[in-house]
Formats: structure tokens, C-alpha cells, sequence
């Protein structure tokens, strides 16, 4: 997630965290993965076939520096379940606007396919678009802290309402688009933010949202936004069948 410190559509960080969440349960989100750009951590993302991932265009580096890495839970060591495989493409979504942070969607390519197991496994991608009041699940290694630096090694995850677009438009005035949706608690305490953008955001066992960004984490009035998945459903459809 892209965090912001003033109401402006200007990105000032290029990550994202779970705030208030808990360990997932060890290898229950199968399809999550995380990418290290040059050695270094840096987004999340979602498995959707053997070769293709799902992450936000914000996440964007030239493909031979990034590195997926899948069936991860510690990431403080090896436990035999890990698949690390070197990213070949990355294709952000061609309307893409870093300055609005708008169509925040990407696609990512493996060099070679994932190799499907109990710990790794793809998500169903929605066709349909969010409603408020589901209940979703996002997850991700990002920052534990508001304040402050503290990575996890285990994956954290948090449960999250989808919000109302009215809501949604109401905390974040004249940046919210058609590409966009808000989810979590508007009295704060709970949010993704540093070190998950590009994850997922499961409803109902599907992947419908990619984290994108915020004002600040977990900050009274001011939900985690994400990008609606159900808005590229043709085009990720295209991209994994030609590309």
C-alpha cells in the first residue's frame, strides 16, 4: 500500500502492513506470494495460474530484478515448502496512473510455472465487483507498526469489512474512482499499509481486491483502498492466453 501523511493523490512510500492482525494460519493462503526486488523485500501478490501473478502497477521493477517467492509462511528460514522462481514479464495495466494511483493493477509472469502443491495453490479471480458489508481477508509480511518499523516473519493476516462507496468517496474526496474500493473500519486501529501492496484481498474464496494504498495505516477515517479486480476480468483473461 502506498501511504500517505496529506490528502493528495502524491505516493510517499512504495509499501504496505498489517496493523492488529495475526498469524495466518501456517500455509492457508496459498496463492500469496512476495517478491524481493534486488535481494530486498518489496510487494505482495497473488497466484492465479502456474505463470501469472496478480499485483499492483505501483510494485513495477524491471522484471530480472525481482524474484516471486511462493509456499512461504517464516520467511526467517527454509522450511521445504518454498518455490523461488525469477519474474520473466511484468505488464502494468496500460491506463495506469501513478500520479491518481489509479488502475493500481498488475501482471506478473514467472520464468517458469509454479509447481502446484498443498502449499502452493492458485486463487479464483472475481468477475464480480464488491459489495459493502462483505467480509474479506487481507494478508501480506508488511510493517506490524503505525508507528515505527517492525516486519514480521510470519504471515499476518486481518479480516475486513468492504465498505459503502459512499463511505468510501466521504473519507477520501475527489480521489476515489470507478477502479477503486475502500475496506476496513473506519474508527481505525485496524488496516493493511508498508509491505502488503500488490496482495490479496479474498472474499468469499475468490481474490477480489489488490492492495493499493491509504492515508497513513490504520488512521481514524481513513479505510485501506484497493483496486477492484473485477474491472480487469477481461483483460487479465487476455493477457495470461497471449501473452
Amino acid at each position: 500500500m502506498i501511504h500517505w501523511e496529506i490528502p493528495v493523490a502524491i505516493p510517499l512510500n512504495d509499501d504496505d502492513k498489517i496493523i492488529n492482525g495475526y498469524e495466518c494460519s501456517p500455509h492457508s493462503q496459498p496463492w500469496q506470494v512476495y517478491f524481493t526486488y534486488n535481494g530486498n523485500r518489496w510487494c505482495g501478490g497473488s497466484l492465479i495460474t502456474a505463470r501469472w501473478i496478480i499485483s499492483a502497477a505501483h510494485c513495477y521493477k524491471q522484471p530480472k530484478t525481482l524474484i516471486a517467492h511462493l509456499g512461504e509462511h517464516d520467511t526467517s528460514k527454509e522450511e521445504g515448502t518454498e518455490q523461488h522462481i525469477q519474474v520473466e514479464k511484468a505488464y502494468q495495466y496500460f491506463y495506469y496512473s501513478p500520479y491518481y494511483i489509479d488502475n493500481d493493477f498488475m501482471m506478473v509472469k514467472l520464468a517458469e510455472p509454479a509447481q502446484f502443491n498443498q502449499y502452493v495453490q492458485p486463487i479464483n479471480i472475481a468477475s464480480s465487483c464488491p459489495t459493502a458489508g462483505s467480509k474479506c481477508l487481507v494478508s501480506g509480511w508488511g510493517n506490524l507498526k503505525i508507528s515505527g518499523v517492525q516486519y514480521p516473519d510470519n504471515l499476518q493476516c486481518l479480516e475486513l469489512p468492504v465498505l459503502s462507496e459512499a463511505s468510501c468517496k466521504s473519507s477520501y474526496p475527489a480521489q476515489i474512482t470507478d477502479n477503486m474500493f475502500c475496506a476496513g473500519y473506519l474508527e481505525g486501529g485496524k488496516d493493511s499499509c508498508q509491505g502488503d501492496s500488490g496482495g490479496p484481498l479474498i472474499c468469499n474464496g475468490e481474490l477480489y481486491g489488490v492492495v493499493s494504498w491509504g492515508q497513513g495505516c490504520a488512521q481514524t477515517g481513513y479505510p485501506g483502498v484497493y483496486t477492484k479486480v473485477c474491472i480487469y476480468y477481461d483483460w487479465i483473461r487476455n493477457v495470461v492466453e497471449n501473452y
